[in-house]
Order: structure tokens, then C-alpha cells, then sequence
């Protein structure tokens, strides 16, 4: 799946979608989806899912969220939110994808629960 983008020729906005999803994971994992772990049918994507939501922590860099976190709830509601987008950008069927309007007004809406949560 990482060669996703221009797959048979043709570029579209939902390869573009695809790729965003897929640089999500990568930022928010800090494993590059070329990484040796990803062999056969794992890949970051499926790496990613599969620890969706329960064990997310076990997948997300470490250094973004630890047990001890003041406000560890409102942290994990928000990395769940933006892997949960990132999974939506990278859905197998590219019209089953989220568009990238709908990204941004996503990420938006993520940003302000986060930021409405420190008060």
C-alpha cells in the first residue's frame, strides 16, 4: 500500500488523502511506513488499525503521551481522534475516503476539544 500514490498512472485527490493518513501515522508513531517491521500483508497502516483504539499506546511515540500525564484523557482523546482520521484517510476503497475538506474540518474540530480541554 505505500505505493499507493500514482498507483497505475493516475493521480487523484484521494491518493493525496491517502498519503496525508499515511504521513499521520508516520508523525504520530515516529515509524516510517518502510520500516523492516513492515513485511508480508503489516503494514503501517494495518500496524496502526490493528491496535485501534485499546492499544494505541503501544503503536503512538511514547514521548507524546506517558501514564503519569496531567490531563492523559484529554491527550488520549486526542491522539484516538487523529488516528482515527488518519484511518479514515487511508481506507483500501479510495471513495470510501474522507475528503481532505473534511480532514482539515476534522483536524479543526480535534484542536478545539483539546484546546476547550485545558480550561
Amino acid at each position: 500500500m505505500i505505493a499507493e500514490y500514482g498507483q497505475d498512472g493516475i493521480v487523484s485527490t484521494s491518493c493525496d488523502v491517502y498519503s496525508f493518513g499515511i504521513l499521520m501515522m508516520e508523525t504520530f508513531t515516529r515509524i516510517r511506513p518502510g520500516d523492516e517491521r513492515f513485511t508480508g500483508e503489516l503494514s503501517i497502516r494495518r500496524w496502526v488499525s490493528d491496535s485501534f483504539p485499546d492499544e494505541i499506546l503501544k503503536v503512538v511515540d511514547a514521548n507524546l503521551v506517558q501514564l503519569e500525564d496531567e490531563r492523559i484523557d484529554a491527550k488520549m482523546q486526542c491522539l484516538l481522534s487523529i488516528i482515527e482520521l488518519a484511518l479514515s484517510c487511508t481506507l483500501v476503497t479510495p471513495d470510501a475516503r474522507i475528503s481532505m475538506e473534511d480532514s482539515l474540518s476534522t483536524l479543526q474540530k480535534i484542536r478545539l476539544q483539546f484546546v476547550n480541554s485545558r480550561r
